[in-house]
């Protein structure tokens, strides 16, 4: 595998995490659902009141960094479990899936949250998404039928 180095995202990446965000809503066919601006996004990450944190995986490409992937998450808190990490997205571009960058992601995630003595990590995978299903069924990943998501969109 082509040099891949991990860190924590800084506020100059989010204009490249918005686009990889953006690649991400286009894979899952629903690029119109992305109404987040550069400005929101930067201030909810590194603002005076940060509600979420990313893990960017990068490379070398004609001598500038390249994010190629990136984990993002926030804290969630059950009431039943206490503090989980909530994962939100896990990208990695096109080019490079298949190469172990999106484990070295969720393996980072895995260290981050056992550090923090979250109790768990809560996730979802689109149900027709079968690479990212088969890349979770790699872990001890428990799938559940039970629940339904429900949102009430703002405005």
């Amino acid at each position: 595998m082509e040099d891949i180095t991990l860190r924590v995202a800084r506020k100059e990446d989010c204009r490249r995490l918005l686009e990889l965000i953006h690649e991400l809503a286009e894979y899952e066919k629903a690029p119109q659902e992305v109404t987040v601006s550069l400005a929101h996004f930067e201030e909810a990450g590194f603002g005076s009141n940060p509600v979420w944190k990313a893990f960017v995986a990068t490379t070398q490409e004609d001598g500038k960094e390249l994010i190629v992937g990136f984990a993002l998450y926030y804290v969630r808190y059950s009431t039943w479990k206490g503090c989980r990490m909530y994962l939100e997205d896990l990208l990695v571009t096109e080019k490079w899936r298949g190469k172990g960058v999106g484990k070295i992601l969720f393996d980072q995630l895995i260290v981050e949250a056992k550090e923090k003595k979250f109790s768990g990590i809560l996730f979802q995978v689109l149900e027709w998404n079968t690479p990212a299903i088969n890349f979770y069924k790699k872990y001890a990943t428990k799938f559940d039928p039970e629940w339904i998501n429900v949102s009430i969109e703002l405005s």
